[in-house]
C-alpha cells in the first residue's frame, strides 16, 4: 500500500532532500527473538553480584518470590538495579533499538504524530509524552520532523514530557535533547528535571506517568512495555500455579524456578476462565498503564502509539534476557543483564475496556512500509556521497524490514479516540459527514 497523500507531502516537507544523516555501527544487532522456553544455556557458574546477595537475604527470609518481583528488584532496584545502574542501550551496551539502527524510523513516527494532529483538526497545543525514552534518540528524530515542519505547527503550543525512572539514563537524554541544559526542579513536584531543547521546545522529566499534567497529548511506548514485570503461570493437572524464583537447595548462591504450591491471589486474579493455552504470562502494571493513558485520550483527545515486540494473546514463554547483545540466563547474574518479555496486545486491548479505539497489532515491515519508508530511502541513497554510506542504508533498512530481523518481530498497536474512526452521528446521519481521514501507517482502519 502507498503512503497515504497526507503522509507523502508531510513525508517530502518534513525529510528534505537528505537531512542530517545518522549511521548506526556496521555490527549492530537487534535483541534476538526468544527461542522454546526463552533461555539459553548458563555460561558457568552464577556470578555474585550485590543484587544477587541481596535477592539471596530475601528469598532466605521471605521465601520465594514471584517472577514480577524478581524483575522489579533486577531491573528498578533503585541501589543495583539493571536500569538505575547501567541502562546498556546502544552497540557498547546489551541491546540495541529500531532508532539506534536508523533515524528514518523516528522521522517516520515524528510525521505520524504530526499525521494525527492534522487529521484531528489541529488543536492550538499538544504534549508528545514518551514513556521509557531511553537515550533520547527517538525523541530527538521526531524533534527534528518538528523542526522541518516548524511553519505547520506554528500556532500550536508543543511541549516534550519524558516519563524516565533512570537517573542516568534521564542525564544522556537531557545531553542529547537539550545539549545538557537543563535544571532540577523543585518547586514543580511532579517534573523532577526540565530543560528546553535545541530547536526551542520545552522538555520535562518525570517519574511516573500519573505525574504528567493532563491535556490534549501524544503518547509513545517504543520498547517500554517489554521491560514491564510479569506473572508467570503453569497449568498443572491441580489447576494454575504460579511460577516462583527461589534459591537452588543443591547451589546454594544460584537461583531456579519453582511452582506455587498451591494458587495464588495472582492465579485467582489474572488467569481469564477461557484460557486455553499452558503457559501464560501476564503484565498487570502494562494493564494499569494502558488504562491510564485510554482515560487520558478518551478525556483530553490525543493517540498513543506502542511499538514492540510482542504477540495477539498466541505465545507462551517468552521471557528472556541479554547481555552483550546475546541471549542471557534470566537468573543468572541478576542486575548485569536486561529482561525482557513479549507484550500481550489482547491483554492491552482488553484493559482499555472500551474507552479508546485500538489499531493493530500490524508488523513493523508492513507500518514503516505504509508510512513511505520506501521513499525515503531512495532519496537517501540518491543523496549519498560514497557507497560506504549506501551499503550502510541498506543494511539498516534491513535490520528495521526484514521478516526474520525486525520487520516481523516488531509490531505497532495504536490507541484512539472513538470519534477518529467513527462518526458519533453516523448510524442516524450516514450522509452528513465528510470521509474520516484514515490513520497513517495503518491498513486496518476499522473498530476492535
Amino acid at each position: 500500500m502507498a503512503p497515504l497523500p497526507a503522509c507523502r507531502a508531510l513525508l517530502a516537507s518534513a525529510l528534505g532532500p537528505a537531512g542530517r544523516l545518522r549511521l548506526p555501527p556496521p555490527a549492530a544487532a537487534a535483541r534476538p527473538s526468544s527461542g522454546p522456553g526463552g533461555q539459553p544455556e548458563a555460561e558457568g557458574r552464577s556470578q555474585a553480584t550485590a543484587m544477587l546477595r541481596h535477592l539471596l537475604l530475601k528469598l532466605r527470609a521471605t521465601g520465594p518470590v514471584t517472577v514480577a518481583e524478581y524483575m522489579r528488584e533486577a531491573l528498578t532496584n533503585p541501589g543495583q538495579g539493571y536500569y538505575t545502574r547501567r541502562g546498556g542501550i546502544g552497540e557498547s551496551g546489551d541491546f540495541i533499538t529500531s532508532p539506534e539502527i536508523s533515524q528514518v524510523f523516528g522521522e517516520l513516527i515524528g510525521i505520524w504524530y504530526v499525521s494525527e494532529w492534522i487529521a484531528t483538526g489541529k488543536p492550538e497545543a499538544f504534549q508528545l509524552v514518551e514513556l521509557g525514552p531511553g537515550r533520547g534518540t527517538l525523541t530527538d528524530d521526531i524533534l527534528r520532523v518538528f523542526s522541518q515542519l516548524a511553519s505547520l505547527l506554528s500556532k500550536c503550543d508543543v511541549s516534550i514530557h519524558l516519563v524516565e525512572v533512570s537517573p542516568k539514563l534521564s542525564e544522556i537524554q537531557a545531553q542529547m535533547l537539550t545539549g545538557g541544559k537543563v535544571q532540577s526542579n523543585p518547586e514543580d513536584k511532579s517534573a523532577y528535571m526540565k530543560g528546553i531543547s535545541k530547536t526551542g521546545i520545552p522538555i520535562f522529566w518525570y517519574r511516573d506517568i500519573q505525574d504528567v499534567p493532563p491535556g490534549y497529548s501524544f503518547y509513545l511506548a517504543h520498547e517500554f512495555f517489554d521491560a514491564l514485570p510479569i506473572h508467570k503461570f503453569q497449568r498443572t493437572e491441580k489447576g494454575w500455579r504460579e511460577v516462583l524464583v527461589d534459591i537452588d537447595p543443591e547451589v546454594p548462591d544460584q537461583l531456579r524456578f519453582v511452582l506455587s504450591p498451591s494458587s495464588t491471589p495472582a492465579t485467582q486474579n489474572f488467569i481469564q476462565p477461557e484460557e486455553t493455552r499452558e503457559h501464560v504470562e501476564v503484565c498487570p502494571e502494562a494493564g494499569v498503564i494502558i488504562q491510564r493513558l485510554a482515560c487520558r485520550i478518551e478525556k483530553d483527545g490525543g493517540a498513543a502509539l506502542v511499538a514492540d515486540y510482542g504477540h495477539d494473546g498466541t505465545k507462551t514463554d517468552t521471557f528472556r534476557g541479554f547481555r552483550n547483545h546475546k541471549l542471557h540466563d534470566v537468573l543468572r547474574a541478576p542486575g548485569t543483564a536486561d529482561l525482557t518479555a513479549d507484550v500481550d496486545f489482547s491483554y492491552l486491548r482488553k484493559m482499555t475496556q472500551g474507552r479508546t479505539a485500538t489499531l493493530g497489532p500490524i508488523k513493523q515491515q508492513e507500518f514503516l512500509k505504509n508510512m513511505g519508508i520506501d521513499l525515503r530511502l531512495q532519496v537517501l541513497l540518491q543523496n549519498s556521497p560514497d557507497t560506504a554510506t549506501r551499503e550502510q542504508l541498506l543494511h539498516s533498512y534491513d535490520m528495521l524490514m526484514n521478516p526474520k530481523r525486525m520487520g516481523d518481530r516488531f509490531n505497532f498497536f495504536a490507541l484512539l479516540p472513538h470519534h477518529r474512526l467513527v462518526h458519533p452521528d453516523k448510524k442516524h446521519k450516514p450522509e452528513s459527514k465528510s470521509p474520516l481521514p484514515p490513520v497513517a501507517g495503518f491498513d486496518e482502519l476499522v473498530l476492535k
